[in-house]
C-alpha cells in the first residue's frame, strides 16, 4: 500500500513537472510594445502552484526543482544560469507560500488568501531578485561590467533609462509592472482551474492490483 502510494506521488508530481518544463522552455512569449524584449511571458509556475495545492509543499517545490534541471537539460543556458537561479528562487518562494498556508486551510477562503500571498512573495522576491542579483549579474557575467547594452534593450520601451537611473527605471517600469501581470494572471487561473484538477488527482493513477 505504501509503495503504491509513493508511485501515484511520483507520478503525480511527474505530471506536472512535464507540463512545467513545457511551459518553461517552448510556450512563452514576449510584449515588446509594453515591456523589454527579453521579458517573456510563461506560465511554468502554473502547474507547480497547482502541485503545491493538490500534494502539498514538497510536491510543488520538486515540480519548480525538476523543470528547472529539464529545461538547462533540453535547452541550456543563455542567461550564464542567471535567469534560471532567479526563476528556480522565485518560483519556489510563490509555490511554498501558497502550498504551506492552504495546507493549514484547505477551505475556498483559504485557497484565495493563499494565492493572494502567493501573488504579493512572487512579486517582491521578484523585484528583489532584479535589485540585487539579476541586473548586478548580467551587467558583469554578459555586458562586461557596462550597463549601455541593458539601456539600449530597454530604451524602446524605456526612454528615460540611462546610466544614473537605470535601476530604478528598469524595477519600476519594467520588473514590478510585468511580475505583477504576470503573477496575478497565474493566480487567478488558479483559482478557476484548481478544483477541476484536484478531482482528477485525487485518484490513483495506477492499476489497484492485489
Amino acid at each position: 500500500m505504501k509503495n503504491k502510494k509513493l508511485i501515484n506521488y511520483i507520478t503525480k508530481v511527474a505530471i506536472f513537472s512535464a507540463l512545467s518544463t513545457v511551459l518553461y522552455v517552448w510556450v512563452k512569449f514576449p510584449l515588446p510594445f509594453l515591456f523589454p524584449s527579453f521579458l517573456d511571458v510563461q506560465f511554468s509556475n502554473l502547474p507547480a502552484i497547482l502541485a503545491g495545492l493538490a500534494l502539498g509543499p514538497l510536491g510543488g517545490a520538486l515540480v519548480v526543482i525538476i523543470r528547472t534541471l529539464g529545461k538547462i537539460a533540453i535547452s541550456g543556458s543563455g542567461t550564464m544560469y542567471v535567469g534560471e537561479l532567479a526563476d528556480l528562487l522565485i518560483g519556489l518562494a510563490t509555490v511554498l507560500t501558497t502550498s504551506f498556508i492552504y495546507k493549514f486551510n484547505r477551505t475556498k477562503k483559504g485557497g484565495v488568501i493563499a494565492l493572494i500571498a502567493g501573488t504579493v512573495v512572487w512579486i517582491v522576491s521578484a523585484v528583489l531578485m532584479n535589485w540585487l542579483f539579476i541586473i548586478p549579474a548580467y551587467i558583469k557575467l554578459m555586458f562586461d561590467g557596462s550597463v549601455m547594452p541593458l539601456i539600449g534593450m530597454c530604451q524602446s520601451v524605456l526612454p528615460n533609462m540611462n546610466q544614473d537611473n537605470y535601476m530604478a527605471i528598469y524595477i519600476f517600469g519594467a520588473s514590478l509592472p510585468f511580475n505583477t501581470l504576470l503573477a496575478t494572471t497565474v493566480g487567478v487561473i488558479t483559482f478557476f482551474v484548481y478544483k477541476r484538477i484536484s478531482i482528477i488527482f485525487k485518484k490513483d493513477f495506477i492499476g489497484k492490483g492485489k
